[in-house]
């Protein structure tokens, strides 16, 4: 069976936690589309183009997996690219029940789409893309929690502000 899964996001920036995730996803799925959504609403600190970027850098090195650009439902998405799977990281409980309104929700769109939560590494449970952006914000080092093109870019817009 070829399934694909769609791992969707903000990725605003893209974490060594959704690198995690989108990797080992990888190797449960035939292909793993990550889908970097355009959430003006979220008023993001890079735009689209580049947290697209970003991530299909963070990557590169995954053959069986894609990065592309989305707005609108998700569901939709899923649909148009053949995604038959909706991947979703887990940090802690908090995000539990967010997550499970989510694929309940997403499943009254279409039931032909399943979610499967991937629990994050113990290493990243903390993290998210939020304090990373606050944690570089007020000078602090992110280097623990992204890769090194995104703790430039953090850096760069910190300087830039």
């Amino acid at each position: 069976m070829d399934i694909t899964a769609i791992y969707p996001g903000t990725f605003d920036p893209v974490t060594l936690g959704h690198i995690d995730v989108a990797s080992r996803a990888s190797k449960m799925f035939d292909h793993v589309v990550v889908a970097v959504a355009e959430s003006p609403g979220k008023q993001p600190a890079f735009d689209l183009e580049k947290r697209s970027e970003f991530v299909r850098d963070a990557l590169a090195d995954l053959p069986n997996v894609r990065v592309q650009s989305f707005q609108g439902l998700l569901v939709d998405v899923a649909v148009d690219i053949g995604a038959t799977v909706i991947v979703r990281g887990l940090r802690a409980v908090s995000d539990f029940e967010y997550e499970v309104q989510l694929a309940n929700l997403n499943r009254q769109l279409n039931p032909g789409i399943e979610t499967v939560f991937v629990a994050a590494a113990s290493q990243y449970t903390f993290v998210s893309s939020s304090i990373v952006r606050e944690i570089a914000k007020l000078g602090g080092d992110v280097s623990r929690f992204v890769n090194p093109a995104v703790e430039a870019a953090l850096i760069e817009a910190r300087k830039s502000s």
